[in-house]
């Protein structure tokens, strides 16, 4: 399993494609970690970009809430945030 920061500001998507997850994170934080953790166990991929960078941006502009990180989302709605639990994301990716 794979992460891949993304950190250009300038570069600022409109939407993610439904079959691709982004993990939006902050440094030293530890539900990040959990993150990454949980994923890995699950063989979930995702792209991960941090909440200071423009993609973020625009999805929060959309109306995605990034108040409790991490946040793993579809590009349209959460999938699941702060503490992650692999029962619950389990469940909601139908895994």
């Amino acid at each position: 399993m794979s992460f891949t920061r993304v950190d250009d500001v300038e570069r600022v998507t409109t939407a993610a494609p439904a079959d691709s997850l982004i993990l939006i994170t902050n440094e030293d934080c530890h539900f990040c970690q959990r993150a990454h953790e949980v994923l890995e166990a699950l063989d979930v991929a995702a792209r991960e970009i941090s909440v200071d960078s423009g993609e973020a941006a625009a999805l929060a502009t959309r109306g995605l809430p990034l108040t409790f990180l991490p946040v793993l989302t579809d590009g349209q709605r959460v999938v699941a945030y702060g503490r992650f639990s692999e029962e619950r994301l389990r469940k909601e990716l139908a895994l």
